[in-house]
């Protein structure tokens, strides 16, 4: 008997379930419900979209509910038609204040309104300073740049930037002007060095070719010779070993691993 009253409850309880789902079926026909996505029927200010189902407000609109509302636009703005923010954007030379509207971008005198009409810049030959544009003054021998910041000038070539000034470049004999705009201003010519602010002729050993490299004497030992108190001596291979890639130096053969100076089998 316990058994059966079970069954009997759990029959009654999937009756109970069923009849509450069609009332809400029922009910769902009755009472249409809309949702904030735009589905249902198309209200005034909207219309159909181009590909799927449901509606899009029309710009200067936004969903509310199952309708569209008008989106209250502040002076001097335009409709984003996009559903999220305020809806709306200030023209070009405006700037948005408090999302509530639309103030004129103030330009300075001697200054434009940038492309992008978000903010200014100061005309060639002006520099900003804060919320105006100052006149910049020239050193000689120098020139403007297009670099709104900094000092809005750089040195002619040969020249380098001092206290509001350009000095000359102190180039030794023997030496060029670099054009660099950082680091050495001058280097010394190919057969030169550099020594405390002058260039030495480099002096080449036997069996020595001249090298660019600034860091070192300015040459460098042929392949098979190594440099030893600045001269270019032969290089004694051990068996099993070989010239490295740059040629001055040895290395064991595969399969041998330096030991006692030498290249021997193994680990």
């Amino acid at each position: 008997m316990k058994h059966d009253a079970h069954s009997h409850g759990r029959t009654l309880g999937r009756l109970f379930a069923k009849l509450t789902a069609v009332a809400g079926m029922i009910a769902s026909l009755a009472f249409p419900v809309f949702a904030q996505d735009g589905t249902g029927p198309i209200p005034q200010n909207a219309q159909a979209r181009s590909y799927g189902g449901g509606w899009n407000c029309v710009l200067g609109y936004r969903v509310d509910g199952a309708e569209c509302l008008a989106i209250e636009l502040p002076e001097n703005a335009y409709a984003t038609g996009r559903s999220y923010g305020t809806g709306w954007e200030c023209r070009r030379g405006y700037e948005e204040v408090g999302e509530a509207s639309c103030a004129p971008i103030l330009v300075p005198a001697n200054a434009f309104l940038q492309s992008s009409g978000y903010d200014w810049q100061c005309e060639r030959g002006y520099r900003q300073d804060r919320e105006t544009c100052v006149p910049i003054i020239l050193p000689e021998h120098a020139f403007l740049t297009e670099d709104p910041g900094g000092t809005g000038w750089t040195c002619d070539r040969g020249f380098v930037a001092g206290e509001d000034a350009c000095v000359p470049v102190a180039v030794p004999e023997n030496g060029y002007l670099t054009n660099a705009e950082y680091g050495d201003t001058w280097r010394c010519d190919r057969g030169f060095f550099e020594v405390d602010d002058r260039c030495d002729v480099v002096v080449l050993p036997a069996n020595a070719f001249l090298d660019t490299d600034t860091y070192g004497p300015g040459w460098r030992c042929e392949r098979g010779y190594e440099s030893k108190d600045r001269n270019c001596v032969a290089i004694e291979l051990p068996q099993n070993a070989h010239l490295d890639r740059s040629g001055n130096r040895w290395t064991c053969d595969r399969g041998f691993h330096l030991s006692d100076g030498g290249c021997a089998l193994g680990r």
